[in-house]
């Protein structure tokens, strides 16, 4: 017994001194470990006399689990003092005075919604906005999204409390409901681009529950699928900065277009990296399509005489595949270092004169 009390002192003076939480994993593995000392006694029972077995027996338990109470608690006190520790050293005084810093970012989504916009300005479309709170009509009904799609199904969809005619209003899924807008608002020809946030109910390393989105919409009386095709080569030739992209057309189906298509481009994957242009390989970035007839209806345009086509794209699925951002997430984590990494320098806004991104 004597043994018993002497590991005791040993084992719990050892946990108390243990100065971080490295050298109290070294301690634990040493005394509870499958070699450990102290879990050792209990191979020693066999050798014991019969009539002492029983209480060594006890003793010992007591002794181990009166050292793993022990690193348990100091574990808990490591863990604190060196959360406060960090905490200490990444303080910031938000009562201080702004003062600038050379090293200011603008964060890579304002970036990239600056570049869309200046390349589709080019082209000659106008900023368009809306609300982010909508109503059934402009985010489903208008659009040609039936009741029974799964879009409107609430394990997708943030939805508001129901209102007193029972209708729900409901956090815009998309920025299509502001070509509705526009459509309602504005006679023919239109041109614009929708860049604005969106919400959905998925987070993960590609969705997050709100993300952003830039839909482009042109309605005239002569525009078909050809100037489609070449607005959107013409984009990406000019976000990518390079002189050749190829892209294809799939068809797909999206409910407020006919017909629909996903636009791949080119890229190549040797070596494991992803690299935008010509290769062996293509890439989703985008779905579009000509205006459905219904949608046009429910804007009071005649589709015998107007038409049109519409895209829509993720704001950051384009800045992660252009800038190499694995993770989604990371773009809201408000994390200066990631930030400052790749982040762009503020004040210079983009051109297709001087060039679009200036770090």
């Amino acid at each position: 017994m004597n043994d018993v009390e002497t590991l005791k002192s040993k084992w719990l003076g050892a946990v108390r001194a243990a100065g971080d939480l490295a050298a109290l994993e070294n301690l634990r593995v040493e005394a509870l470990g499958k070699k450990g000392e102290v879990s050792g006694l209990m191979k020693t029972l066999g050798s014991a006399p019969a009539e002492e077995r029983k209480a060594l027996g006890a003793a010992f338990n007591a002794l181990k689990d009166e050292v793993a109470a022990a690193i348990e608690a100091r574990k808990a006190d490591l863990g604190d003092a060196a959360l406060d520790q960090k905490l200490a050293a990444e303080r910031l005084d938000v009562t201080l005075p702004a003062r600038p810093e050379p090293e200011g970012r603008l964060h890579p989504i304002s970036q990239t919604i600056d570049e869309v916009v200046a390349i589709f300005g080019a082209m000659g479309f106008k900023v368009a906005e809306g609300p982010d709170i909508e109503d059934d009509f402009y985010n489903f009904t208008a659009l040609n999204i039936p009741p029974e799609h799964p879009a409107r199904q609430m394990m997708d969809t943030f939805y508001l409390p129901e209102r007193q005619d029972g209708s729900r209003l409901v956090l815009r899924t998309h920025t299509s409901p502001v070509q509705i807008r526009t459509m309602l608002s504005q006679k023919p020809p239109i041109r614009i681009i929708v860049p604005g946030r969106t919400y959905r109910s998925d987070h993960d390393m590609t969705h997050t529950p709100m993300f952003h989105q830039v839909e482009g919409l042109v309605i005239d009386k002569t525009t078909h699928m050809g100037h489609l095709k070449g607005c959107l080569a013409d984009f990406c030739r000019a976000y990518f900065e390079l002189p050749d992209v190829p892209v294809r057309f799939r068809p797909s189906f999206f409910p407020f277009v006919e017909p629909g298509a996903e636009m791949d481009i080119g890229c190549s994957r040797k070596g494991g990296e992803l690299k935008i242009g010509a290769g062996d390989d293509w890439l989703e970035i985008l779905g579009c399509g000509m205006v459905h007839p219904k949608v046009l209806r429910h804007c009071n345009l005649d589709p015998a005489e107007y038409q049109g086509f519409a895209f829509g794209m993720g704001i950051e699925r384009v800045a992660m595949l252009k800038y190499g951002i694995p993770d989604l997430r990371t773009f809201y984590e408000a994390d200066l270092r990631w930030l400052r990494h790749y982040g762009f320098l503020p004040l210079e806004a983009p051109s297709l004169v001087r060039g679009l991104s200036p770090s």
